[in-house]
C-alpha cells in the first residue's frame, strides 16, 4: 500500500468530518519531553491530574505495540462570546474559561477520532489504532508539535498559524508508517508577554509551568484555596485565559466553526449567587455537559464565593451567612466565613463569633478567625 496516498485520503476525509487541522508524526520516543518531565517532577511542578508514569507519557510503543505513527488533530474553538451578559452590582457573574464553552471538548474530539478510526480500519487490513484526548497518557501538545500542528509557545500551549492557541487537541497512535510532517518553527521569539502577565507567576519561564500555581489548576482543586491566590482568582469559576488573551498570535483569532462549541451565555458566564445553593441535580442538568463540570459542584461553589468576595458584593452576605452556619461541607463553610470577613462590616461580626463558638472543624475555625480579623482591622 502507498501510505503517502492513504495519508492524503485521510487528510481529505478529516475535512469532511469537521477536523480543522491534521498532522502526522513518527511514534519515536519523546526523549526531550522525557527529560523535561523528569525535571518537572523533581521540582514538584506537576498538577497530579496527568499520567504519573513518565515512560507511558513518552513512549508510544508502551501504549500500542509496534506503533509507527501518531496522527494529531486540532479543532478551533471560539474566543469571543456573542451577546455576553454584563455583570451588575445586583447580579454579579462568574466566568468559565473558553475551553469550557459549549459541549465538553472530550466528547467532540472523541467523536471525530472515532470516525477517523473507522475510516482507517476499513482502508487497511491489520491496522491498529489507539486514540486519546487530554486524559490519555501521551502529551497532546508534544504530539501536536511533532506533527506540525503548531509550535509550543512560551505559555505552554500549542500555537497554530491559522487559529492561534484556541484549539482542542487529540491524537491517534497507529501501526501504519505514515510519512511524517515537518514541525513548525517557533515564532515566539523575544516576546515574553504571557510570562509577564501570568496572574500568579505560574509561568516560571517561557515554556515552563508550575502547575500548582496556575489558576486553571487552582480552580479545579477541592480543598481550601491558599490565601495568596484568593485575590488572584477574580471572578473565574473554572480555568484561566490570561496567557491566551495577551498573546499577540491570538489577536483577531475567533472561530465559530463548530455549533456544539458555541457558549450558552448563561452557562459560560453564570450569575454567582444562584450557584451557592444549587442542588446536585440542578448542577448536573445545567452544567453537566461542559468540561468545567468534571470535578463536581463544590470547587465551582467555592470559587463563586471567592468571586463574590472579589466583588465585595454586600447583597450576597445573607447567602454567605447561611452557608457558614448550615452547609455540611467544611470547605464551603470556611470559605464563606472568610468571604464574610472580606465583604462585611462590624454588623456581621456577631455572626462570625457565633459560628466560631459552635464550629468543630479546625480548618474552618481558622477561616472564621481570618474573617473576624479582617472585620476588626
Amino acid at each position: 500500500m502507498d501510505f503517502a496516498v492513504l495519508k492524503q485520503e485521510i487528510i481529505e476525509y478529516s475535512k469532511q468530518i469537521g477536523i480543522d487541522k491534521i498532522g502526522f508524526a513518527s511514534a519515536d520516543v519523546f526523549e526531550t519531553l522525557k527529560e523535561r518531565l523528569i525535571v518537572q517532577q523533581q521540582l514538584g511542578y506537576q498538577s497530579g491530574f496527568e499520567e504519573p508514569d513518565i515512560e507511558k507519557r513518552t513512549n508510544p510503543e508502551l501504549l500500542l505495540p509496534k506503533a509507527k505513527s501518531i496522527i494529531s488533530i486540532a479543532l478551533a474553538y471560539p474566543s469571543k462570546m456573542k451577546n455576553a451578559p454584563r455583570s451588575t452590582k445586583k447580579e454579579r457573574r462568574g466566568l468559565f474559561c473558553r475551553a469550557s464553552w459549549g459541549t465538553d471538548y472530550h466528547v467532540i474530539l472523541k467523536d471525530r477520532l472515532k470516525k477517523l478510526e473507522s475510516f482507517i480500519l476499513e482502508k487497511v487490513d491489520g491496522a491498529q489504532v489507539k486514540s486519546m484526548v487530554d486524559t490519555g497518557e501521551l502529551s497532546d501538545r508534544a504530539v501536536a508539535e511533532r506533527a506540525g500542528i503548531g509550535w509550543s509557545g512560551k505559555n505552554c500551549m500549542i500555537i497554530t498559524p491559522e487559529f492561534g492557541s484556541y484549539v482542542y487537541l487529540g491524537e491517534m497512535i497507529t501501526n501504519i508508517p505514515f510519512p511524517p510532517d515537518t514541525p513548525i518553527e517557533d515564532r515566539c521569539g523575544s516576546c515574553n508577554i504571557c510570562v509577564d502577565s501570568c496572574p500568579t507567576g505560574a509561568l516560571v519561564q517561557g515554556g515552563q509551568l508550575n502547575s500548582k500555581k496556575c489558576i486553571a489548576f487552582l480552580t479545579q482543586t477541592k480543598g481550601f484555596l491558599p490565601d495568596e491566590y484568593r485575590g488572584k482568582i477574580g471572578n473565574r469559576l473554572y480555568g484561566c485565559d490570561t496567557c491566551q488573551l495577551v498573546c499577540p498570535e491570538n489577536k483577531g483569532k475567533d472561530f465559530h466553526i463548530h455549533s456544539e462549541m458555541e457558549p450558552d451565555p448563561e452557562i459560560a458566564k453564570p450569575k454567582l449567587k444562584p450557584l451557592l445553593h444549587i442542588s446536585n441535580r440542578e448542577f448536573k442538568e445545567k452544567f453537566g455537559h461542559i468540561a468545567g463540570s468534571w470535578r463536581g459542584k463544590k470547587p465551582i461553589q467555592r470559587n463563586a464565593i471567592i468571586a463574590l468576595a472579589h466583588y465585595k458584593d454586600r447583597t450576597a452576605l445573607p447567602d454567605l451567612i447561611k452557608l457558614m452556619h448550615e452547609d455540611s461541607r467544611p470547605i464551603i463553610r470556611g470559605t464563606a466565613a472568610w468571604a464574610i470577613g472580606r465583604i462585611g462590616d462590624q454588623s456581621v461580626l456577631f455572626e462570625l463569633e457565633k459560628a466560631l463558638e459552635k464550629e468543630q472543624d479546625e480548618e474552618v475555625k481558622n477561616e472564621i478567625v481570618k474573617g473576624i480579623e479582617m472585620l476588626k482591622a
